[in-house]
């Protein structure tokens, strides 16, 4: 029997200012597609990547080209202004975004399956961490668009709940990467720790801005004045550089230093396909579970119509390098394992905490408002090292 074989887009930011994180997830869909195609002698699946280079029409416009030619499925997408760009494109044309990143939730798209976590994944369990452990007063820095605006009112309020305080915001242009007149407000203020959503060359500049300021001062940034985030990851490590890159938390469902089988496994292969890097990242592996599940959805289906696709994919169960994944067939995010890591010298996390099981996605937060001063919600964390 022939071989079924399906055009699917690839649409990431391999340059631009969050490039470095665009290339991991690239190399982790493109991972994805020679397994799969290794693996089927049924269906062949072939890549059609573009690259917006982090500019908004461009993504449109690419998001119709690639759904114009008769592709239907597409797997894409890093930052939510990036998003909530081409759901409209999705939607009009009856094409399936695959959308591997962590966001601000509060988004439904029956043409969009989410594989990236959601704020009750990852904003909630860190504010879970860091009240007991560091400290209840915040400053909050982010990028000047609608992940850090909605991540920080979240936090905001899960703080506040808590019995904390949210000291200042202060919010830069994308690319942006002068910082000296927030680093001056957040050492006049004093706050346990910044809540960092800066994303790409801005938050590489802030990390290492704010490190030389503090020791210039006398101050032990990591002991004192900890940064903590939901968006750092392994690739950017490296771009930080060694003399600002320990110390950093960060709240994610995956790093690449987790001690299983099957991280083992992606890992080696990874870095056999990419010697180059770079390394991988959460949304690397999230991007990896997309094509993943999209290629086992498109077996079971038979057809890529994205309305047959997306019953198939609904329930759908993978045993990936962070540990189990489902799709929730309620809101078509993903189950995932919620994990507080800090980094370290050489480019990786040490993890500090993690969930018992995978958690279910709440990406309105019904479950696990953060408005309620509740304890963590089960399964709860459990230490991994002190």
């Amino acid at each position: 029997m022939a071989r079924m074989q399906y055009r699917i887009g690839v649409m990431f930011s391999t340059t631009g200012s969050y490039s470095v994180v665009a290339r991991s997830m690239l190399n982790g869909a493109l991972l994805a597609f020679r397994e799969m195609n290794a693996a089927s002698d049924t269906i062949s699946l072939e890549p059609v990547v573009v690259n917006p280079s982090g500019d908004l029409a461009r993504y449109k416009t690419l998001s119709h080209e690639l759904l114009g030619s008769g592709i239907r499925h597409v797997v894409g997408c890093y930052t939510s202004s990036s998003r909530k760009e081409v759901i409209p494109c999705f939607e009009k044309c009856d094409g399936m975004l695959w959308y591997p990143s962590h966001y601000e939730g509060f988004e439904s798209s029956d043409n969009v399956i989410y594989t990236g976590a959601a704020p009750n994944q990852h904003v909630l369990p860190l504010v879970d961490y860091l009240v007991p452990r560091v400290g209840s007063r915040a400053f909050c820095v982010g990028s000047n668009y609608i992940w850090a605006w909605e991540n920080n009112r979240i936090f905001r309020e899960a703080l506040t709940a808590r019995g904390g305080t949210v000291l200042a915001e202060r919010y830069l242009s994308v690319g942006d990467t002068e910082f000296d007149q927030v680093i001056a407000a957040i050492l006049e203020q004093r706050p346990d720790f910044v809540f960092n959503n800066l994303i790409g060359t801005s938050a590489y500049a802030f990390f290492r801005t704010f490190r030389a300021t503090c020791r210039a001062r006398g101050i032990d940034q990591a002991a004192e004045i900890p940064v903590a985030s939901c968006t750092l990851s392994e690739p950017e490590l490296a771009e930080i550089g060694e003399d600002a890159v320990d110390g950093h938390l960060s709240s994610s469902v995956y790093f690449s230093s987790l001690s299983s089988p099957e991280n083992a496994a992606f890992i080696s292969a990874y870095t056999e396909a990419f010697p180059v890097g770079p390394v991988t990242s959460a949304d690397a592996e999230a991007s990896y579970i997309a094509v993943k599940l999209l290629a086992t959805a498109l077996l079971k289906s038979g057809t890529d119509d994205v309305r047959t696709v997306r019953a198939a994919v609904a329930n759908q169960r993978l045993l990936a390098p962070q540990g189990e994944v489902r799709i929730d067939p309620q809101t078509f995010h993903a189950w995932l394992t919620p994990r507080i890591g800090c980094s370290a010298s050489g480019g990786r996390f040490d993890v500090l905490l993690e969930a018992r099981q995978p958690i279910a996605p709440d990406p309105y937060l019904v479950q696990s408002s953060p408005r309620f001063a509740i304890p963590m919600r089960s399964p709860l964390l459990k230490v991994v090292q002190s």
